[in-house]
């Protein structure tokens, strides 16, 4: 029978995807708790913890410090990037393979070495822990993947729409604010986007190089240090939720110029 010759691949399918989602379906799930502990027999659904964890002043603030973190953040690691694959697809300068790999390292790198070295770095140069310092960790490892997604998108037919721009009269700025940034626009989202989602719950250099003014992450970390609770659920949900919100506003916008590009 067919149902029996697919039978293993579904099943192995069913089973790596529980063992995803399961995790965040129960972490939702126990956001609802009425009880004080995250524990089996569920009880609910009570709205009783999300009320407490936007009554928890610190927990609001850090929620809007990561948004302000990733949003400020991203917007300058999709600049850079862009700038970057521009001018490699532009021109191809000595050394193009070595300028590439130095703008992808990082992603070879553990975030851990990486905050180390930032932490080390803005200490010499006299750079405080701050939330200005873990945006500037954030725009380090963030780029490559902005500038890889954005330069896989260049092609020759970018080249001659700007030679095109330039026969009737637009100058290098022109060019690049009016013709080639439209022209790129989904995979500037797409770049802003995941830059967003990896900024929003990134810990490690958050937690080096942060102080007192603290990104969401780190504020669950201390709330878990305490113990599990159903708080801390709730405020791991929202996490998950506004990464959600962030990638399913970018998938409607881009399927949005496809449509239009029809």
């Amino acid at each position: 029978m067919n149902w029996l010759r697919h039978f293993p691949s579904t099943a192995y399918l069913v089973i790596a995807l529980s063992f995803i989602y399961l995790p965040v379906v129960v972490l939702v799930l126990f956001s609802f708790q009425d009880g004080a502990l995250p524990v089996f027999p569920f009880t609910g659904p009570s709205l009783q913890w999300y009320e407490k964890m936007f009554g928890n002043e610190r927990l609001v603030e850090s929620l809007l410090n990561s948004i302000v973190v990733a949003v400020l953040s991203s917007l300058v690691t999709t600049v850079l990037g862009f700038l970057a694959a521009y001018g490699m697809a532009r021109r191809t300068p000595r050394f193009a393979g070595g300028i590439r790999f130095l703008l992808m390292a990082p992603l070879t790198v553990s975030y851990l070495i990486i905050g180390m070295g930032l932490l080390i770095t803005f200490n010499l140069i006299g750079i405080p822990k701050s939330l200005f310092a873990v945006g500037l960790g954030h725009v380090i490892i963030n780029l490559p993947l902005c500038f890889a997604v954005i330069y896989s998108q260049f092609g020759d037919h970018l080249r001659n729409i700007e030679w095109a721009a330039r026969d009737l009269g637009a100058n290098d700025t022109q060019t690049l604010l009016r013709v080639i940034a439209p022209i790129m626009k989904p995979s500037l989202l797409a770049s802003f986007c995941l830059s967003v989602t990896l900024s929003w719950d990134e810990f490690i250099i958050a937690f080096l190089l942060s102080r007192f003014d603290v990104t969401l992450p780190v504020i669950i970390f201390e709330m878990l240090r305490a113990g599990l609770t159903p708080e801390v659920n709730a405020a791991g949900t929202m996490v998950f939720a506004i990464s959600m919100l962030t990638i399913g506003v970018g998938v409607i916008f881009m399927f949005v110029v496809a449509r239009e590009k029809k």
